[in-house]
């Protein structure tokens, strides 16, 4: 069974930077899309960037699109988002999540989707 484990989370003020890792146990990490998800106070859980197992093609949610950059490592089993220019609206809960595809460059951009989570890790930004 596959186990997916989030770090890098922390309190940041805005206009700062944060890395969050999200390291899978128990499988390759080949053959899964991967993808981050957020759910902010009060919020439903939003998308927030994708990346394809073939290629590595990327997706993000308008909202972060230019300051969050998600990328993987696959000798690793590694998916990492970077995220930029912080903004307080930033603030919540992420999520990484992982669904096997037999397609490499199909995108997963609901959470129904996904068949892999991991705990959860907050992000805090400050004004």
């Amino acid at each position: 069974q596959g186990q997916l484990v989030e770090s890098g989370g922390g309190l940041v003020q805005a206009g700062g930077s944060l890395r969050l890792s999200c390291a899978a146990s128990g499988r390759a990490a080949n053959n899964f899309a991967m993808a981050w998800f957020r759910q902010g106070p009060g919020k439903e859980r939003e998308f927030v960037a994708h990346i394809t197992w073939g290629a590595g093609t990327t997706t993000y949610a308008d909202s972060v699109k230019g300051r969050f950059t998600i990328s993987t490592d696959n000798a690793k089993n590694t998916v990492h988002l970077q995220m930029n220019s912080l903004k307080p609206a930033d603030t919540a809960v992420y999520y990484c999540a992982a669904v096997s595809s037999s397609n490499g460059s199909t995108r997963y951009l609901r959470d129904y989707e996904y068949s892999y989570w991991g705990q959860g890790t907050q992000v805090t930004v400050s004004s």
